[in-house]
């Protein structure tokens, strides 16, 4: 048995902790907040979209960065195990569209309820507004096995003693420890206590951390005409992002306009899987705003309504086309004068107005506030991270696990499902050395 400081009450750090108490472990979680889960309460709009019950072989499509990293945490507390584990604790869930697991009371507080009480019941020490400032390690005197040397563990290594902590007027108070499992979350949403100090730590004892940047996040456009439909939804169309000729991502979905670009479901995902050097960059995006119509039928679409409105003007022909708050942007992109009387519009005008719907214009000149993103791309680089066991190859007893590694995901319960996870196995495998 040995004595475990778990640093981040998130849903890695609280999976962790459930894990490591259950195998046997003496367990002390360290919360940076006053109380546990204050990023679980945001998730799926308070919702907390919990795992996605997709076919696990499937999961590894949506992990985005470094997925083949994830093969033996996934398969070792998969999406399935993640339902059991809440289910067998009596929460209740239900599945929606697009496969996406959700707490049948809609309450992301029953998630954080039924974590808080495994703690509970597993004897885990919950310490909160505990500011952990320091690991405390030493060097390894002992002789390294071969078996620990394959594993990426070195003879002139360090190992964990401890860590130093902040709590109300008391400072640099110490915890001694053989074991600590650092959950601290990204640098996204930092009102939920996800400040960055982590990765600080971290480097310290000598982890790389990749670039930090905002992923599930929207995009900041340049065109005028944009802000002015904030708050407008659109939905089953289609959204293109392009370099130059080259299309980037392409979805069908949702899509929400805001008031310094481009959000939604759609846009969220292109954030997430278009590659970092793109983004660096300002990139074109069109919109279809009627893909379920090839071109041909919105175009007798579009000759049709112009008949019944032969009489009236440009402006006021579009009704049963468009959402109103639209109509003036897309006049205005056709090229067409909106006083002119629909049975006067040209085949070439009226050629304008088809592209328009199919591929209505916008560029891209960077992404959101980090602090406004579901999630942070980068952190700690999983080369110095064992797969295996979420052990630091670097420091031993030291644990990584969650948002603080360089993995992400695309929307749908994926990014949940890394932390639990991830934050399973690093709180299942302490000890595993000594075992074997």
């Amino acid at each position: 048995m040995s004595r475990t400081a778990v640093v981040g009450g998130g849903a890695a750090g609280m999976m962790a902790a459930c894990a490591a108490a259950e195998a046997g472990h003496q367990v002390t979680l360290f919360e940076h907040n006053g109380k546990l889960g204050k990023k679980i309460y945001i998730t799926g709009k308070g919702r907390c979209n919990l795992t996605n019950a997709c076919q696990t072989e499937e999961l590894f499509q949506a992990f985005t960065r470094n997925g083949k990293f994830l093969y033996s945490a996934v398969y070792q507390f998969d999406n399935q195990a993640v339902m059991n584990f809440f289910e067998s604790r009596g929460l209740e869930l239900k599945t929606e569209r697009g496969n996406r697991v959700f707490p049948k009371s809609d309450h992301a507080s029953d998630v954080i309820r039924v974590l808080a009480r495994t703690m509970e019941q597993a004897g885990v020490r919950v310490i909160l507004n505990a500011d952990v400032k320091e690991i405390l390690v030493e060097d390894e005197t002992e002789e390294i096995s071969a078996n620990e040397q394959k594993r990426g563990r070195s003879a002139a290594g360090k190992h964990v003693s401890g860590l130093v902590y902040d709590t109300g007027a008391e400072k640099g108070r110490r915890f001694l420890c053989e074991t600590v499992i650092m959950a601290t979350g990204g640098i996204s949403y930092p009102a939920t206590g996800s400040d960055g100090s982590g990765f600080g730590m971290l480097a310290e004892l000598g982890h790389r951390i990749t670039e930090l940047r905002p992923s599930l996040i929207g995009m900041r456009t340049k065109e005028a005409y944009i802000p002015e439909l904030q708050g407008m939804a659109l939905k089953n169309i289609s959204f293109c992002v392009k370099a130059g000729k080259k299309c980037l991502y392409q979805e069908f979905g949702e899509l929400l306009f805001t008031h310094q670009g481009i959000s939604g479901p759609v846009v969220l995902t292109a954030s997430s899987v278009i590659p970092d050097k793109y983004l660096k960059d300002e990139l074109s995006f069109e919109i279809d705003l009627k893909a379920s119509l090839p071109e041909e039928k919105l175009d007798r679409r579009i000759q049709r309504d112009f008949t019944e409105n032969q009489n009236r003007q440009y402006k006021n022909a579009l009704g049963k086309l468009l959402p109103s708050r639209l109509i003036p942007v897309v006049i205005q992109l056709s090229g067409i004068d909106p006083e002119k009387k629909v049975n006067s519009v040209t085949k070439e005008e009226r050629q304008r107005l088809l592209h328009v719907l199919k591929h209505f214009p916008g560029t891209i000149t960077g992404l959101g506030d980090i602090r406004e993103a579901v999630v942070t791309r980068g952190g700690v680089s999983v080369k110095e991270v064992d797969p295996s066991t979420m052990e630091s190859r670097l420091v031993s007893g030291l644990y990584i696990c969650g948002e603080m590694l360089d993995l992400d995901a695309v929307t749908g319960g994926f990014n949940l499902q890394i932390a639990w996870s991830t934050g399973h196995l690093a709180g299942e495998s302490i000890g595993q050395d000594e075992i074997s």
